[in-house]
């Protein structure tokens, strides 16, 4: 058994370690959006679904004897593709569609390695069936999701911290040639094999009871359900945080732990304590769901918490009736086949479909009232529980009404996050709002948000069009750079202009402090936010100095502009590039930091927005400018006027004529200790722990 037990959990170590090691090339091109990971585990999924149905037809249509050898000179042809990794002169496109883009580069850069790795478990499991017919497969699929929980658990703990994203792809490149050599093992024992036995258990052994379309229905259908609910989930954490392996890993944990309960012993899955706790949570995550839109403050660690525990208990629910419901040993390539089916779909509809036929985020509502109506489908239709028809028709009754309820509730939550919206969209890079307020009276304003994070507001009285809002008050940190930078009283006025680049459009309010001597450089990654800000604010159109708008990522942008043209020379930078509450973490790495110096002039001001719910970013920003010989300046600002909001600047830069001047001096925020602590990301190593405040 030792070759097939180590296959099995070495392909499933490697199936789910690439999968972060990959994103994490790929994140900081498309912004740090949540959307990258979903975009990848869809098309991890999808992969999924051609390596079982590879393994399907080998073993049902090719005698046993045979299939490892085709099996394994694949494995031999695909060493070529190694190592892993988007080619060298690849970056995203500005026009393309940004999850399209990102499933044909997963598909060049690991697509076929991948499929052959995902075949292995049920390929591997068929043949050990025929090696070991008296022996059951299936606790070697809980193995296998073992392996896979050691993957993702190893990951953030251990080759992240530890190892370049290039030592990464190469170990996991030496572990496949590895993992190819382990089969050959294998593929002998099945060669040794009699030929009656090596037949396989499709052709021979008990019959077993035939696969009916309810079958069919309910594993795809369980395992869809399952795969959206963990998307979901996962989309809402990193929109609220930052989009890092960890928060990837955490869900997928919990989702690969509920397989290996259900899996490895029929007992583990209580029905009756399982519902009974799904039932017991849907309160709970009914309740966080309802405050995500309004102003009140929910600690990280429960919002985390009832995430969770919604997630593991919905998996539980659907991974428990899968399992009591898998099929006899002969209809095994069949079953995983649904299995993997039922989960590309779930990827399909979180990626493809929920962008456009919701507005927001509503796929996780549909998994929560999917997951309790499978429940009660499956316990209604299990003769062992009802002895007669008044019984079962009482349960469908209330079950029936209880489902109605959610239903009601769920969809009630999304009515009142859409209340007020004059403009609401879905893309990409997430849910856009636009609010309005007071459209008949003096206080007239408009706000934008991205999530439940308010991005921009502005007051719509004629004369009141011009003022800054939100964090962008004339005594936030900003206001005093841009009001009182030197240039500013220079003595000859045609020297009085600034050149100010912005990593974050919002709703353009940096455009009320340019001059007509100023020009302004905004870097957007999102399109519908430029087309947000011209249609439904008026800074832009109103603003007086040059503007222009770079769509794309910053970094990309600016490293393309560096090579082409030499730095920007900016006189103040701007980083304020937020995704919801979530940080772009490729933003505040040590190597954005250099190439921000790179673009501003040797007196230039950096002025970095770090108000944030749950991430204290002072340490980060503080170390990397005194890393760089530059001063630091924080002006932590507790909004006066209603129009505007607490928030907190870092200025940073060689200036001492202004981050030393006396008006400087009586704003700033006197730092929390002496030195910053040692906290330095890169773009190989980024620890979120160390900047989360849980409360």
């Amino acid at each position: 058994m030792t070759p097939f037990t180590l296959a099995i959990f070495l392909s499933a170590f490697l199936l789910f370690q690439v999968q972060p090691i990959i994103a994490r090339y790929i994140l900081p091109a498309f912004g740090g959006s949540p959307a990258v990971w979903t975009a990848c585990m869809m098309f991890f999924q999808v992969a999924l679904l051609c390596g079982y149905l590879y393994a399907h037809l080998l073993a049902r249509y090719l005698p046993s004897r045979r299939q490892p050898l085709l099996h394994l000179s694949l494995l031999a042809l695909s060493f070529l593709l190694l190592p892993i990794g988007p080619p060298d002169a690849w970056t995203p496109t500005v026009s393309g569609e940004p999850a399209l883009q990102i499933l044909a580069l997963l598909a060049v850069s690991v697509g076929i390695p991948f499929v052959l790795i995902s075949a292995s478990a049920p390929l591997l499991q068929h043949w050990f069936s025929g090696v070991h017919p008296g022996k059951s497969p299936f606790r070697l699929y809980a193995l296998s999701n073992l392996g896979s929980l050691v993957a993702l658990l190893s990951y953030p703990t251990l080759f992240e911290p530890q190892f370049t994203i290039d030592t990464q792809s190469n170990t996991w490149s030496v572990l496949y040639v590895v993992l190819a050599v382990v089969c050959v093992l294998c593929g002998l024992a099945v060669a040794k094999t009699q030929p009656s036995e090596a037949a396989g258990p499709q052709s021979g052994g008990p019959a077993a009871r035939p696969v009916s379309a309810l079958d069919r229905v309910l594993w795809v259908a369980l395992a869809a359900c399952g795969s959206t609910i963990l998307l979901a989930m996962t989309n809402h954490i990193c929109q609220d945080v930052a989009v890092v392996p960890f928060l990837w890993i955490l869900p997928l944990s919990l989702y690969l732990i509920s397989f290996i309960i259900c899996f490895d012993k029929d007992a583990w899955y209580q029905r009756p304590i399982w519902i009974t706790l799904l039932v017991a949570v849907l309160g709970p995550m009914l309740h966080l769901m309802f405050l995500e839109y309004t102003a009140e403050s929910v600690s990280l660690i429960y919002q985390v918490a009832v995430f969770s525990l919604a997630l593991f208990a919905c998996c539980m629910v659907c991974h428990g009736e899968l399992a009591r419901r898998r099929s006899a040993v002969p209809h095994l390539t069949t079953f995983y086949l649904y299995v993997a089916l039922g989960g590309a779909l779930g990827g399909v509809f979180v990626n493809l479909v929920a962008p456009v036929i919701f507005a927001g985020f509503w796929e996780l509502h549909v998994a929560l009232a999917g997951t309790f109506i499978l429940a009660g489908v499956c316990i209604g239709i299990d003769n062992k529980i009802f002895g007669t028809a008044r019984s079962r028709t009482a349960f469908a009754s209330a079950w029936s009404v209880a489902a109605v309820a959610l239903v009601v509730a769920l969809v009630m939550q999304t009515e009142t996050v859409n209340e007020d919206s004059i403009y609401h969209s879905r893309g990409f890079f997430g849910v856009m709002h636009v609010y309005e307020t007071d459209a008949d009276n003096a206080d007239h304003e408009r706000n934008l948000y991205h999530g439940k994070i308010q991005h921009g507001r502005q007051l719509f009285q004629q004369r009141k069009q011009g003022w800054p809002g939100s964090y962008y008050g004339i005594k936030s940190g900003i206001g005093v750079t841009l009001l009182s930078h030197p240039r500013r009283q220079a003595t000859d006025p045609a020297e009085r202009g600034l050149n100010i680049g912005a990593v974050g459009l919002g709703v353009g309010t940096i455009s009320t402090y340019g001059t007509a001597l100023d020009s302004i450089r905004y870097y957007e990654i999102n399109p519908q936010v430029e087309d947000i800000a011209r249609e439904y604010f008026s800074y832009l159109s109103r603003g007086k100095a040059a503007t222009e708008v770079v769509l794309g990522d910053a970094r990309v942008s600016l490293e393309r502009e560096f090579l082409e043209s030499g730095s920007n020379e900016f006189d103040v930078l701007i980083v304020d590039a937020f995704s919801g509450d979530s940080i772009p973490v490729h933003l505040l790495t040590e190597e954005a930091f250099e190439l921000y110096a790179k673009h501003l002039r040797s007196d230039g001001i950096l002025a970095l927005h770090i108000t944030n719910l749950y991430v204290d970013l002072k340490d980060i920003v503080r170390g990397a400018a005194y890393r760089m010989g530059m001063d630091a300046v924080w002006i932590e600002d507790y909004a006066e006027n209603w129009y505007e909001d607490d928030n907190d600047w870092i200025l940073i830069g060689n200036n001492p004529a202004f981050l030393r001047s006396r008006r400087i001096q009586s704003m700033q925020t006197e730092w929390p200790s002496a030195q910053p602590r040692q906290i330095r990301w890169t773009d190989d190593f980024s620890n979120l722990f160390q900047v989360l405040d849980w409360e």
